[in-house]
């Protein structure tokens, strides 16, 4: 059975478009992953324990924000939509607050420390503000799954393109324009980023539309969090992407001690402008970019949960084979990691389609349709999983004895190993076992749209 739409298919000016905002929002989270924990411990001269302990107790603020920005989303009415205006309005107070984060003022150990809580908060709180908009517009950019799919495929393309340009160009940056000053090169590469990251939000809010006009928003904020967690299909998702998440920037935010201390990349270049450290992460991004782009497929061949079983599970096994290699084998490292980064790449293009589909769910079962709330509870559980992907190294860090910028004992460089690898393969392997309660299949989600598309004719 098959249901027809009012709305033709998206373009592919609006998908591009519509990609395009994600890679504004990773010239700036794909940096803060690889390189902020870094930052923090090397640079700007925080204890691994303190910068750990801060990005975990920061995200206190998120549980309250992320739904708070949901629901105010749910309940915008302009002449652009409820979701599109958030990217024209507060795309530059976001590239203002990533300076800011870097910023670096000397204010001895306590003020670096609490300069870097209200900094980090005030970076999380503006990303909330555009991008839980942002993800709440793919719920209603078209009616029909098979779009928005596209759409997120689009969206992951891009995201792995913002990726691929801070994991390809940072460093180089960093160390060209600090002059050997790594805080003012930090300082100057972020304002890089943040002119490009305005111009990029407003294009995205200028080739979108909102199709999916829900009826007026009556239902209470207290139903809403009802008829929520009523749907144990997004229950499961929100802690399968929690699990996805801590396992990629717990591997990310290692990279950089891992390359320098284990592998002992000194900075040399080794590949036109590469040093290890940088080779190793463009191409795990060019791999996620692949992935994006062979997800549609995939989708057509396998039911969404059952991809993201087997996909995550091959990533951990992955992981605990790449705890086995050399320090000298620089090869067989970039393939394993490259292959790895692939699996991502698949696993969080199906995350967010399968969040829109909870959406669907969610409507179809309450007559509801409250984009803003479920994707932004989502976004906080990816938030979550980030900030814990990024304190648990530190925690490692600190566990095993590590001291920033001196010659590592053989404990911590064991902590460093754990953490690169043993450490996101255990997460990795956590999602794919918890994935297999997922229940939205492919023939309740065509039930479900042939249904909304009678409601809403």
């Amino acid at each position: 059975m098959t249901t027809k739409y009012n709305s033709p298919p998206l373009s592919f000016k609006e998908k591009v478009g519509y990609g395009m905002g994600d890679m504004a929002s990773n010239f700036y989270m794909g940096f803060f992953s690889l390189f902020l924990l870094y930052y923090y411990t090397d640079v700007y001269g925080i204890s691994a324990a303190a910068a750990a302990t801060m990005l975990l107790v920061t995200k206190i603020i998120d549980a309250v924000s992320d739904p708070a920005m949901g629901l105010i989303a749910d309940r915008t009415t302009t002449k652009w939509g409820k979701y599109r205006p958030y990217l024209l309005w507060m795309a530059i107070p976001y590239a203002l607050l990533g300076y800011l984060l870097f910023l670096g003022p000397e204010f001895g150990d306590t003020g670096k420390l609490i300069f870097a809580y209200i900094t980090y908060s005030l970076i999380m709180l503006a990303y909330t503000a555009i991008n839980v908009p942002y993800s709440g517009l793919m719920a209603v950019i078209h009616p029909q799954s098979g779009e928005r799919t596209k759409a997120a495929q689009y969206r992951f393309i891009f995201a792995s393109v913002g990726s691929l340009v801070v994991g390809a160009s940072a460093k180089p940056l960093v160390d060209y324009l600090g002059g050997g000053d790594e805080l003012l090169g930090f300082r100057l590469t972020i304002i890089l980023f943040a002119i490009l990251s305005v111009a990029v939000f407003w294009y995205t809010f200028a080739v979108t539309r909102e199709r999916v006009t829900p009826k007026k928003h009556e239902s209470s904020i207290k139903e809403d969090f009802a008829t929520l967690l009523e749907n144990k299909s997004w229950i499961i998702l929100v802690f399968t992407g929690i699990f996805v998440v801590v396992g990629l920037v717990a591997r990310f935010a290692s990279i950089a001690y891992y390359t320098k201390y284990y592998m002992g990349d000194d900075g040399t270049n080794i590949f036109l402008w590469m040093d290890e450290t940088t080779l190793i992460i463009s191409c795990g991004l060019i791999g996620q970019l692949f992935g994006a782009l062979i997800t549609p497929k995939l989708v057509t061949l396998f039911e969404k949960h059952k991809l993201m079983f087997s996909i995550n599970l091959i990533h951990a096994l992955l992981l605990f084979f790449a705890f086995t290699i050399s320090p000298d084998n620089l090869a067989l490292t970039i393939i394993v990691h490259t292959l790895g980064i692939i699996t991502f790449g698949i696993a969080i293009t199906l995350l967010f389609t399968m969040y829109t589909d909870c959406v669907e769910y969610g409507e179809w079962k309450t007559g509801n349709n409250s984009a803003g709330l479920t994707v932004s509870a989502s976004m906080f559980s990816l938030k979550f999983g980030s900030a814990v992907g990024g304190a648990l190294p530190g925690f490692i860090l600190a566990a095993f004895g590590f001291i920033a910028n001196e010659t590592q004992t053989p404990e911590s460089i064991e902590g460093i190993r754990y953490m690169f690898n043993i450490l996101p393969g255990v997460f990795f392997l956590l999602s794919a076992i918890l994935i297999l309660f997922y229940k939205i299949d492919r023939a309740q989600l065509t039930q479900i749209e042939n249904d909304l598309a009678e409601r809403r004719n």
